[in-house]
């Protein structure tokens, strides 16, 4: 019973993870825009440099990039630690879940690379 407990748990602790990262992402649009509407319903006019640092918090290009690092770094540690673990019927189940951060940490270096 307590065995089966495991898989469960790293599976609710990965949806709460992701969950706090699309929270707290929303919020910070939500009060980058706020602020923005402040300013405008103030009257007071807004500079491209002014709205420029406000939306610096924004910016997915340098996110893209450390995603990317991350995600293959993640892919990596699975790979080593499969490695390390020594054991044959760990290597393959390790490794074939390191592809999905490696594959996921890819495709952020190609939008990074890619972009306009």
């Amino acid at each position: 019973m307590p065995g089966e407990w495991v898989p469960i748990a790293m599976f609710a602790a990965t949806a709460v993870a992701i969950s706090f990262f699309f929270y707290f992402r929303a919020r910070t649009r939500a009060q980058v825009q706020q602020t923005i509407r402040v300013a405008l319903e103030k009257g007071e006019s807004l500079s491209p440099e002014i709205l420029q640092q406000l939306t610096a918090s924004l910016d997915t290009q340098g996110s893209d990039l450390r995603r990317g690092v991350i995600s293959v770094a993640v892919a990596f540690g699975f790979a080593a630690f499969a490695l390390i673990l020594g054991e044959h019927d760990a290597l393959r189940p390790l490794l074939a879940v390191g592809t999905f951060p490696l594959m996921l940490g890819l495709a952020y270096l190609g939008l990074w690379r890619f972009r306009d």
